[in-house]
């Protein structure tokens, strides 16, 4: 059966990004204006001869319809829902859906207000640090802000990305990227010099020099030097780009630019188009795509998760670092997994087994809740000190797709992708997952009845009805 696609709000999006009324649009897209007028309102569905349209009148990709908010937005408001002081009270899934799709602005609204509430409880649990501060607004951290801002774009900033994609056109290979950016910060009076010290990168603006750790890895000397490229030439359309934002604070701005900076040095040490095509060329084998760009692995994993540019998009992958207490450090997905905005992973992943092997990719199939499959591949990527007796940081990565996309993937060469038994149950977080006999459970779930029997016991200490 294909399902009908509901996309109103994303219509009534792209219709006022045009700039034309319901009446101007239903024009050019050969229907009538009440009919137009039902389907920005989710009351029909978006008709095949719109989609058409959209794409041959606009240039539209149309693959948008039927991604962008709305997974996400379902999973915060589950997220938020299993709150015990709403769980009592949580709408049904579809009624989530219903309003992610047709009211996106109030959803978000709604996740304001929790979070704002739970800090106000974070607050109050640590009232004894709290009373000496003169700030109590009921904002959401700085860190929270920007990585919902990153969320919210897909993990894809195109103005950023297509600028790096120009610095890094003449280039060839890591080498020559190292040296171009060198001579760019030659350009504008700084020099570079490497030294022995922890700092990964320390840039002196009276003296004009940059100086770079000679312990760190090249990967990572790269990845500096551009970083320090794009906040001294790409000033002016990092701060545009942080207009749009509209932060809430002053520091959500700074932590913000910095990540942008950081964009900017991954998407110039992997240009979009030279990326994507290799790998689509290696079926996405980390390994040689960082020999071939001069990156890290984890660095490889990341920007696999951006290939979201409209028109040539690439395989849909979630990318998640956690640490060795299983929290989530770094967090991105354009598939229909979404993460927990708090605590750790599932710890069933194999994400949270690399760390027992180091550098040996660990393959896993999983499968969630709602029934859709995955192939997940976890690495160790602990980053070493450089020095003896210096402080090891140890994460550990996980990259997955859809088995949809398994024909692209090397990773899935000799799996059983038509075995269901092979596919191990996941899940998100335990107070959103549905699975009644999961032996590593930490909480009950939400909306499900428990059963207590006080002779009996079993994996759990009570019965999920």
């Amino acid at each position: 059966m294909v399902q009908k696609l509901y996309a109103g709000a994303k219509l009534r999006e792209t219709r006022q990004k045009l700039a034309l009324t319901q009446k101007e649009f239903a024009g050019k897209l050969g229907v009538s204006l009440p009919y137009l007028n039902q389907m920005e309102n989710n009351n029909r569905p978006v008709s095949t001869a719109v989609v058409l349209s959209l794409a041959q009148e606009f240039g539209f990709d149309v693959t948008e319809l039927s991604t962008g908010d709305s997974e996400r937005l379902v999973s915060d408001m589950r997220e938020a829902m299993a709150d015990p002081v709403l769980a009592e009270m949580a709408p049904p899934m579809a009624d989530l859906r219903l309003t992610a799709s047709n009211a996106p602005a109030l959803a978000r609204a709604f996740l304001h207000l929790h979070q704002a509430y739970r800090q106000t409880q974070e607050r109050l649990a640590s009232l004894d640090e709290a009373l000496g501060r003169e700030d109590s607004r009921t904002q959401p951290s700085p860190w929270d802000e920007v990585r919902d801002f990153f969320h919210y774009c897909d993990n894809y900033i195109d103005a950023v990305d297509r600028a790096a994609e120009r610095f890094a056109q003449p280039v060839r290979d890591e080498n020559n990227i190292r040296v171009k950016a060198v001579a760019e910060l030659g350009h504008h009076g700084i020099e570079v010099e490497f030294r022995d010290t922890h700092h990964l990168r320390h840039f002196d603006r009276t003296a004009g020099r940059l100086t770079l750790s000679r312990r760190a890895a090249p990967e990572t000397q790269s990845f500096q030097l551009l970083l320090q490229v794009a906040l001294l030439t790409q000033d002016k359309l990092l701060e545009a780009t942080l207009d749009l934002a509209r932060f809430q604070s002053d520091t959500a701005r700074s932590i913000a630019k910095i990540g942008l900076a950081n964009y900017f040095a991954g998407a110039a040490l992997m240009p979009y188009t030279a990326f994507l095509a290799a790998a689509q060329e290696t079926r996405h084998d980390l390994e040689l795509m960082a020999n071939r760009f001069g990156a890290s692995i984890e660095q490889v994993a990341h920007r696999l998760s951006t290939l979201q540019r409209p028109g040539a998009k690439g395989v849909p992958f979630f990318f998640v670092r956690v640490d060795q207490a299983g929290t989530i450090t770094k967090r991105h997905s354009a598939t229909r997994l979404q993460f927990a905005r708090f605590g750790g992973a599932c710890p069933l992943w194999n994400v949270h087994r690399a760390f027992e092997t180091p550098s040996r990719f660990l393959r896993q199939q999983a499968e969630t809740p709602d029934g859709v499959r995955y192939i997940l591949l976890a690495r160790d990527v602990s980053k070493l000190g450089g020095a003896f007796g210096a402080p090891v940081r140890r994460f550990a990565i996980a990259l997955g797709c859809e088995v949809a996309h398994a024909d692209a993937l090397v990773y899935a060469d000799d799996l059983d992708l038509t075995n269901p038994k092979a596919f191990e149950p996941i899940g998100i977080s335990c107070r959103i997952c549905d699975r009644v006999n999961c032996h590593q459970r930490s909480v009950p779930p939400l909306e499900r009845r428990l059963v207590i029997d006080p002779d009996e016991r079993g994996v759990l200490p009570y019965e999920v009805g």
